[in-house]
């Protein structure tokens, strides 16, 4: 029989082993989006020959074929919005979850690049947002409907123009005055560093209040942004999945609408845009060193998460249509 003295580091021992299992079950159960599917989405995304930019049709359609197909992994309603450009055809990518809803929900991220360059973290990162987005939603039972859009045509030169594919959804959501409570862009979520003086600001005045550490995730909205916005940032701050800070100043501040969130705000609709708060930070920015070894998978993982945890949460306090 074991004595009770040699029986303390035996049962010491379990407890650790408990703890350990535990620890990791946990933290296993904490993390929904999958880093390997994160990473095969952005090397499709980026390491296929070409550039999807306007010029290079080839490669900006084979980027949009790819989205099309893994949003049909996950939902029976998916759709294309097709629109023409100086003779050329061009296209966004929806996705839909609850249809059976009057009222919805846009998170929106676009899929071409700036020039001849792969374009990881702009944007294929908030692309990949979406895809994961997908899969986290196909089984949720929701009270309003989410649309997942994948958008052409944010880049230069169409950039600020009618021609964004952002444009052209939020007009059609505008026409057919369709209930939208309202949109997140996705704007360059993978770039982090804990290095200090990496943070810059549009105004040295934030400096003091913002730090000088590119160590976190922007949620970016104007001053009376609406309803919506004020309520995605709370949820997304009560998530505590990954650092975050909010930024909310005049609609003329440089940087505060460059994205697709603009459009939205063209239309009325209350909109926000969650970034890495890309050239302020991220000197690859429009660069051909925009590429997947820069970039922080884990805590872009965890911004995806923050995202899904924040529409269960939104969604559980809406009343179902």
């Amino acid at each position: 029989m074991r004595s009770r003295q040699n029986s303390k580091p035996f049962f010491l021992g379990l407890l650790c082993a408990f703890l350990l299992l535990f620890h990791t079950v946990f933290a296993q159960a904490k993390s929904h989006s999958d880093p390997g599917l994160i990473m095969q989405h952005l090397v499709v995304l980026t390491k296929t020959p070409g550039f999807r930019n306007y010029q290079d049709l080839k490669m900006l359609n084979g980027a949009a074929d790819y989205i099309q197909t893994e949003f049909s992994k996950y939902s029976d309603s998916v759709s294309l919005q097709e629109f023409q450009v100086e003779n050329q055809a061009y296209r966004n990518i929806i996705c839909s979850f609850g249809t059976e809803n009057k009222k919805r929900i846009i998170i929106g991220a676009h899929y071409d690049v700036c020039g001849k360059q792969q374009g990881a973290d702009d944007n294929a990162t908030g692309v990949t947002g979406l895809l994961e987005l997908a899969r986290l939603l196909k089984t949720q039972k929701l009270q309003v409907r989410i649309d997942l859009v994948a958008y052409t045509l944010e880049e230069p030169p169409y950039f600020r123009t009618q021609n964004m594919g952002s444009y052209v959804h939020a007009k059609m959501l505008s026409d057919k005055r369709l209930s939208v409570l309202g949109m997140v862009s996705l704007e360059m979520i993978g770039y982090f560093t804990d290095e200090k003086n990496s943070q810059e600001y549009p105004s040295a005045l934030l400096k003091p209040f913002y730090g000088t550490t590119g160590n976190y995730i922007t949620l970016v909205k104007k001053f009376n942004a609406g309803e919506f916005a004020c309520q995605f940032n709370s949820a997304f701050h009560d998530t505590e999945v990954v650092k975050t800070k909010t930024f909310t100043g005049p609609a003329t501040l440089p940087g505060i609408d460059f994205s697709d969130h603009l459009n939205y705000w063209a239309f009325g609709f209350s909109a926000l845009m969650i970034t890495d708060t890309a050239f302020y930070r991220n000197k690859n920015y429009h660069q051909p060193t925009d590429t997947i070894e820069t970039l922080d998978l884990v805590r872009m993982g965890k911004v995806i998460d923050g995202v899904f945890l924040t529409l269960l949460k939104l969604n559980g306090s809406y009343n179902a249509d």
